[in-house]
């Protein structure tokens, strides 16, 4: 994880949407939870969602990924999401984190990572203990950085190691869309900025979209930002461009914007 940021990314990636949502509404028993929302989010794009609680963000990658039932238009690439079951939406290429990392404890990282690439291998070739490493598993091994602690439970990693054997997981289901709630939640200064480079460096070759609070990791590692607010899209743009919206000034920051 030695990637290092851009200094200057573009707005919008070149390259088709990977995801396309259109008209997207969520609402549960009245309350709209997320309302009419629009997102283009391109290939290579590493897309941070940002919004007051409340916002929408989580629900709206809940519908994106089969946990709440949603209307309107939810696009991978050709596929429409929407109405799918989670395991189907899954094994198209979207891969989801939470919020606490749900990681096998009482395994070790290389055992968790060869339950999460084990279609069509039985549980003993999973579990034993064993030299040679499935190229998929070592590559994912090498890429968050959890080589030296293959052979470690789970349960003992460090708050950011647990995450990154999260991200592991994902990869090795040949995830090509990442969506992260708020992956650097309790983490050390050097763990989010090791964080940061990982997420850089997967966006070369996938499309992640991030859900979070901590601006400074936001300011360092976003492309493009999208700002929710009551379950709409308030803003879009470069973290620069966003910054300078009055209405995000006076509703997400919470003081009324000054006027030039």
């Amino acid at each position: 994880m030695t990637t290092e940021p851009s200094a200057a990314a573009p707005a919008h990636p070149a390259g088709p949407p990977a995801l396309q949502i259109t008209d997207l509404r969520v609402v549960f028993d009245g309350f709209v939870a997320v309302d009419g929302v629009d997102l283009t989010v391109p290939v290579g794009d590493l897309r941070f969602l940002i919004g007051p609680n409340g916002a929408g963000k989580t629900t709206l990658v809940d519908a994106v990924t089969g946990l709440v039932k949603a209307t309107g238009s939810a696009r991978f690439g050709e596929l429409e999401l929407l109405g799918r079951d989670v395991h189907r939406i899954a094994r198209l290429g979207v891969g989801r984190t939470f919020q606490t990392a749900t990681v096998f404890e009482e395994l070790t990282v290389l055992q968790n990572l060869d339950i999460a690439a084990g279609a069509g291998r039985s549980a003993w070739t999973m579990l034993r203990r064993r030299g040679g490493v499935p190229d998929d598993v070592a590559e994912a091994l090498t890429t968050v950085g959890l080589v030296d602690q293959r052979d470690q439970l789970a349960g003992t990693l460090a708050h950011g190691q647990k995450q990154w054997l999260e991200i592991g997981m994902l990869l090795v289901q040949n995830a090509r869309l990442l969506l992260l709630d708020e992956p650097v939640a309790g983490m050390s200064h050097e763990e989010r900025d090791a964080t940061g480079e990982l997420l850089s460096l997967l966006a070369e070759h996938r499309t992640v979209v991030v859900i979070e609070h901590d601006m400074e990791f936001l300011r360092r590692f976003a492309r493009t930002v999208t700002v929710l607010h009551g379950g709409r899209v308030l803003s879009e743009g470069t973290v620069a461009q966003v910054q300078a919206d009055p209405r995000v000034q006076e509703v997400y920051l919470g003081h009324q914007a000054v006027e030039a």
